[in-house]
């Protein structure tokens, strides 16, 4: 919403918003594009006399346990009979089809890696001077925003734009799932994992889903897709009436990568096509990039162009970003922040951080935050994605179930406390010289990188 909120001032609106305790990277940049914030929903915010209110997917008719609306401003929209629809709404009718200029939409879906595979994508087609617009759920290092209009290459029939294409439902009325407004002409399905546990009965919710995106690719289109996921194999078998290629780590795969993550070389249907050298760690995002390649391959980018581009990629904030080092050489201990959740994303980034590492030791701090994680949908993969670790640390805040009890095949490696300061007590007193601590959260976590820090150069002085 903090994206779509830059995008709609960049097309000449006056935007303001409301939200509830919005931490870092998007307070900063909704301060940087001078966007008023409002905490809070209150329903004085009706004096504003907005000509449309785009409502969130946060927003729902839950009461309060004194029986008062949680969202009022909403409550007092629907009394007055005000105006409103919904994000992926108003993006598809104002920016991506409206109807003055269609756009080429690049949609980039899946449970893991769509943040970083659409900020690839775009970096990939930036730095081929196609200048596309982009709307990610974070923010790209290589531009500082996480959303911007784009404007028309010499090459391009229409505009492109690269969109992270999310699975969540859209609004409170309107459940399906955002993607489905995006209508896109370039797809990745990057992979498929049960998530969303609070929307979604089964995997097999999801999978319809993910096929009524397929459904909205046009015949000219491009279906780019993780020839290793089963689901997605289930997905397509649905039924598929556009262009499709496949990448994967599988024989079949016809976009494969050879080597090493931090330097490997690209094929098509076995044909060598360039190589990808950068400080980007991890299997999933040798297959994030092999689908950035592929994509930008269905617009024009010659494969060779786009691996020496992401050779120039430097990520996005939140994902394995390096908030602070106390110490110097060998003993310097380095405190990262990463936007992992899921188990399966837990798992793959504490694997990329190890291959990077080796040896050294590494503390897990993480949070069950996600909706999916409070509700203990996933609770029993938790040992089993943090096994790389050397030591985990879990805050345990606001569950329900018994983390305490899940953890205990980590025995005396896994920590559990129900305060931030407890955990960071835990952590400083369990931390070694040459230590590698990562966080992991899908919010702001309490601020525990920075607090994190302090404590340590304390102790260090």
């Amino acid at each position: 919403m903090g994206g779509l909120a830059a995008l709609a001032r960049e097309a000449g609106h006056k935007v303001t918003g409301c939200d509830a305790g919005v931490y870092p990277p998007m307070s900063d940049q909704l301060r940087s594009l001078r966007i008023e914030l409002i905490e809070g929903f209150g329903a004085d915010q009706l004096k504003l006399k907005a000509d449309l209110y785009v409502i969130g997917n946060v927003v729902s008719r839950s009461r309060l346990d004194n029986g008062q609306p949680k969202f009022p401003l909403m409550e007092a929209i629907l009394d007055q009979g005000l105006p409103y629809t919904s994000g992926p709404q108003w993006m598809c009718d104002h920016l991506l089809h409206a109807p003055h200029q269609s756009r080429h939409v690049m949609a980039g879906a899946g449970t893991h890696g769509k943040t970083i595979t659409t900020a690839m994508l775009t970096w990939i087609l930036e730095s081929q001077g196609l200048t596309p617009g982009f709307l990610i759920g974070g923010v790209p290092l290589n531009f500082g925003v996480s959303a911007r209009l784009g404007q028309l290459a010499n090459n391009q029939t229409r505009p492109l734009f690269v969109i992270e294409a999310d699975e969540y439902d859209t609004a409170f009325f309107d459940k399906r799932s955002k993607f489905v407004h995006y209508k896109p002409r370039t797809a990745i399905l990057n992979n498929l994992e049960f998530d969303h546990a609070d929307i979604f009965e089964n995997l097999g919710a999801i999978e319809k889903q993910f096929h009524h995106l397929v459904r909205t690719v046009p015949p000219s289109g491009q279906i780019i897709f993780n020839s290793d996921e089963e689901g997605l194999g289930r997905v397509l078998a649905q039924g598929c009436w556009s262009n499709k290629t496949s990448f994967g780590q599988s024989p079949q795969s016809q976009w494969q990568a050879h080597g090493e993550p931090s330097q490997f070389e690209v094929s098509l249907n076995g044909k060598n096509q360039g190589e990808v050298r950068w400080n980007i760690t991890g299997v999933h995002n040798q297959m994030n990039a092999l689908a950035a390649i592929a994509a930008a391959h269905h617009v024009g980018v010659a494969p060779t162009d786009a691996c020496a581009s992401l050779s120039t990629f430097e990520n996005v904030k939140r994902r394995m970003e390096v908030r602070g080092v106390i110490g110097k050489g060998s003993g310097a201990i380095t405190v990262y922040d990463d936007f992992a959740h899921h188990p399966t994303a837990i798992r793959t980034t504490i694997d990329g951080l190890r291959k990077q590492v080796g040896s050294s030791r590494i503390l897990a701090v993480f949070e069950p935050r996600s909706n999916t994680m409070k509700l203990g949908a996933m609770k029993s993969q938790l040992p089993w994605s943090l096994e790389m670790a050397d030591l985990a640390f879990c805050h345990s805040a606001g569950l329900d179930w018994d983390v305490t009890k899940v953890m205990a095949p980590m025995g005396q490696r896994a920590k559990v406390a129900n305060t931030i300061e407890e955990v960071i007590a835990q952590v400083t007193q369990s931390v070694q010289p040459g230590d590698h601590i990562l966080c992991m959260s899908n919010g702001g976590f309490g601020g525990i990188h920075q607090k994190l820090l302090n404590a340590l150069q304390q102790q260090a002085t």
